[in-house]
This record gives structure tokens, sequence and C-alpha cells, in this order.
């Protein structure tokens, strides 16, 4: 009986110890990306080539986690340069519209299309991955980070869900001892790589550290980068009305 009961016990203590699931680790990795409630940041884009800046953009974000489905909602409003200020960008959903206030017309747009160098629309809407990717545990390995510094990392493999997430497959490398996201692979649906991203400058916002900075590296031409910068990060109440198509035209900032 002794023999059973020592048995039993390792076998609870084990279970209660066991290793996380790929997803459990996705999962988490998002909770370090962003907050479970309704938040505001600003955006700001810079493109550079050959190590000179060719482009840059800044976007207000408000973004807004959907109680059914766990997946956050955005409204992104352009603030600069001038010729692009106060058109919006709604995504509900998967799916993603762009309103222009000059001809009041809001048009539905895919989250793959570029919007400034490398970085995508998908790129710029909060997003949790684990709800749209399934993850498989590919390896346990080190990495170097953004810094060049060595990282122990789950790598994760990502297949999509649904056909009009903004990538097909993803390589995530995720630290092991605190769950921040590291770098990435993001891939086309024929396995052609289509950038690299590092995820670099954590700092502690809205409560947690998060990455505030992220830099994308084309996947054909590595002197073509484009650096996203997080900040002016705020709890803030997003209104449900501003996340309806209808009501873009009638949207106004505070």
């Amino acid at each position: 009986m002794r023999i059973f009961t020592a048995v039993f016990l390792l076998t609870i203590g084990g279970l209660a110890h066991a290793a996380p699931t790929a997803q459990d680790i996705l999962a988490a990795s998002d909770a370090v990306r962003n907050p479970d409630y309704s938040f505001g940041l600003t955006t700001t884009l810079i493109e550079y080539k050959s190590g000179k800046q060719n482009d840059t953009s800044t976007l207000a974000v408000y973004s807004k986690a959907d109680k059914s489905s766990g997946q956050f909602r955005s409204l992104i409003r352009f603030i600069a340069p001038a010729r692009d200020a106060n058109k919006l960008m709604l995504k509900s959903g998967n799916d993603l519209w762009f309103y222009d206030p000059s001809n009041k017309a809001s048009i539905r747009i895919s989250p793959q299309q570029r919007l400034l160098g490398q970085a995508a629309n998908g790129d710029i809407v909060t997003a949790n991955l684990a709800k749209d990717y399934q993850a498989e545990l590919a390896a346990e390995e080190d990495t170097q980070d953004g810094d060049r510094k060595t990282r122990h990392c789950y790598k994760l493999a990502l297949a999509a869900t649904a056909p009009d997430v903004t990538y097909h497959r993803i390589e995530m490398w995720i630290d092991t001892s605190n769950n921040r996201p590291v770098k990435a692979r993001y891939y086309t649906e024929s396995g052609r790589l289509l950038k690299s991203a590092y995820f670099r400058r954590y700092q502690t916002q809205l409560g947690a550290e998060r990455p505030t900075e992220t830099v994308i590296i084309d996947g054909l031409d590595p002197n073509w980068v484009t650096v996203m910068r997080f900040s002016d990060y705020a709890k803030r109440d997003v209104p449900e009305a501003w996340l309806q198509r209808d009501y873009l035209p009638r949207f106004k900032p505070e």
C-alpha cells in the first residue's frame, strides 16, 4: 500500500509540474505583448534602406478585446505625415477596413498589404496569435536576440487556422525564462521567407515588461529594415461605436 501511495503522489506531482504546451507558451507571449483590457498607444513606423531613413508614419491605435473570441478589435488613426492625417483603419474580427475622409469611402483591405516598408496592415493592429494560429513546439534552443545576446528559447511553429490572417506560417522564438517573444520569421503559403522580426527594448508599460520596439528585416534584402516603436501606452475605454464600420465617417479624435 505504501508503494502504491508513493507512486500515486509522484504521478500527481509530475502532473502538477507538467511542461506547458506550445499553445500555452504562445498565449503567455501574447500576454507579454498585450494587456487583457482596452488600451491605446502610439505606433511610429520608420523605414530604412541601406541605413538611410526613407519614410515614416505615426499612428494612434485603440484596441479592445472581444469578449466572445478573446481577439482584439482595433481602430487606427493616421496622425502623420500630413497627407495621411485622420485616415482610419478598422479591424473587426478578421475584417479590415480603410476609411479616407477626403472621399468619405470605406473599403475592405488585406492584412497582408504593406502599409510602410516591411510593416503590413496586419502588423499594426493588436493581435493575440494564440487565437489565430495552432502552435507546435519545434525545438528548445539558444538564439540571439535583437541586441545579439543569447537567449534560451522555445521555438514554436505556428500554422494559421483561418485563411484571412496576416501570415500563413510563422516561426517564433520565446524566452523560456519569462515568455518574452524574442524573434520571429514570417512565411508565405509557398514557404518563402517574407521577413524576420526582433522584439526589443522591453519597458514597464501597463503593469508589465513589454517590447516597445520591433525591428523588421526583409526576407530578401537585409538592408531594407522597418522599425516599429510603441509609446504613450494608456489604459482607456474604447467605445463600442468606434469599432463599427458605419461609424467611421463620424469618428472624432479626442
